[in-house]
């Protein structure tokens, strides 16, 4: 059976967002390496990657398109949608509580935005994860 249009977008986002945002922390954390604790280097870094996500993902999606028939979300696209969402976004809870512990221990702000930044990338990639597994256990 092939798969639908709402898990070939799924497919789309999850690996959009491991490149993109992967070459982001990648980046970052060579700098944060070498010594750079002051947040406004990395903010043209992270415009370029969210532009760049966004190009990726609009073309992606195309591409999932192009290659199927876009149909509308069903009942079953919402439950694996809320499921995955709901597995998920505890990583997302965990990040903001060690952000706040950060805060709280006076930690340089480049460190404490990173956090932030990494809990929120964790999270939608565990939920786009499991919504992959959903759809192919068969939820």
């Amino acid at each position: 059976m092939l798969p639908s249009f709402e898990e070939k977008s799924v497919w789309v986002q999850l690996i959009s967002l491991l490149v993109v945002l992967g070459g982001y922390f990648l980046v970052s954390g060579f700098m944060l390496a070498r010594g750079i604790v002051v947040l406004a280097p990395y903010i043209p870094l992270f415009i370029v990657s969210v532009v760049l996500l966004v190009i990726v993902l609009v073309v992606g999606h195309i591409l999932a398109a192009v290659t199927g028939t876009p149909e509308k979300r069903d009942e079953r696209d919402r439950l694996i949608g809320w499921r995955a969402e709901s597995n998920s976004s505890w990583i997302l809870a965990v990040g903001v509580f060690g952000a706040l512990n950060a805060i709280a221990f006076s930690v340089a702000p480049v460190w404490i935005a990173h956090i932030l930044l990494a809990s929120l990338f964790a999270s939608e990639a565990m939920k786009l994860s499991l919504q992959i597994v959903y759809y192919r256990r068969g939820v």
